[in-house]
């Protein structure tokens, strides 16, 4: 049986009259690679924050490792690596010198040979010698997940690393999850508010917006292809819904969205679906196929973000 490596309940974040976190309970378990999706502002980082004691919660519970955080600190901390924004690293001194740094820092004595099999984990043996400050962004991200990595923690956190990279590095650091992963066994958590980055690394899935939990399950769930929501805008929406309930098609029906009609489907029905508006006489202005899972984080979330999560 899996050991629960992350147990959040009822996590609340006030700032004076903002509640940047809203009532927020979640769990991960050991080996998961569990995706904290969220537009920006929705209280993905606030959160993570709260996980790794740099602000306090207002309310709640946290667990990890099965200790409570806040009577457990030092001990927890130990077991736990963190990349939040941008790596904070001394660009003057080459990506070695600040790996063996920061495992001095960490109190962690570690061989040349040891530095050198991180910095090639992370791409960056043949650079090892370079000043960082002649890296690129990705080259850096992947530098400071080599200084998360040091003291060889079972729990990693990533707080939007893909944040400013080129498609390259993105790729890269996609690359390096699903190593750290699938190779070292590593739990990780990782926020985004890319879902097709998320997409393509979670094995469990968890959306927030406005910092209160929308849907949270396995990723071979919740991007199943057969859960498609196909959204239907007619000439006449209420004649078109009318027959649709008259149809075959009643029980795929959804919640009516206001200027259109939503039905839930596996995506080799959509063929079907436009012969038989044809024969129902549904003049038809536009049939968009979605994944349930993009249509729902596109509901829940507002603002031109959304461009954002889809394209890039």
């Amino acid at each position: 049986m899996m050991q629960q490596v992350i147990g959040v309940t009822g996590l609340t974040k006030q700032f004076k009259n903002i509640t940047a976190v809203d009532d927020l309970s979640f769990s991960v378990q050991e080996g998961d690679v569990y995706g904290f999706l969220g537009q920006n502002g929705a209280g993905k980082s606030t959160t993570i924050r709260m996980l790794l004691t740099l602000i306090s919660p207002t309310a709640g519970h946290i667990e990890l490792f099965g200790m409570p955080l806040h009577s457990h600190r030092k001990e927890i901390l130990q077991q736990v690596g963190a990349v939040i924004e941008k790596p904070d690293v001394y660009k003057y001194l080459s990506a070695y010198d600040n790996l063996k740094l920061f495992a001095r820092l960490s109190g962690v004595k570690v061989t040349e040979q040891k530095l050198m099999q991180q910095l090639d984990m992370v791409g960056l043996a043949a650079r090892a010698k370079d000043k960082v400050q002649t890296y690129s962004q990705g080259m850096k991200q992947r530098l400071g997940i080599a200084i998360a990595l040091v003291h060889d923690p079972k729990l990693i956190i990533l707080d939007e690393p893909t944040n400013g990279l080129d498609p390259q590095g993105i790729a890269d650091i996609r690359n390096l999850i699903l190593h750290l992963s699938r190779e070292m066994k590593k739990t990780i958590v990782v926020s985004s508010h890319l879902l097709t980055e998320i997409e393509q690394v979670a094995t469990k899935v968890l959306i927030i917006d406005k910092g209160k939990k929308i849907i949270e399950g396995e990723s071979a769930e919740l991007f199943d292809p057969a859960q498609t929501i196909v959204e239907l805008i007619t000439v006449d929406n209420v004649f078109s819904l009318q027959q649709l309930k008259q149809s075959s098609w009643q029980q795929n029906l959804q919640p009516k969205r206001e200027h259109a009609l939503l039905l839930k489907l596996d995506r080799k029905l959509i063929p079907q679906l436009h012969r038989d508006l044809v024969k129902m006489n549904i003049e038809v202005l536009s049939l968009q196929p979605r994944h349930s899972l993009e249509d729902y984080f596109l509901q829940v979330t507002s603002g031109n973000q959304h461009v954002d999560a889809f394209t890039n």
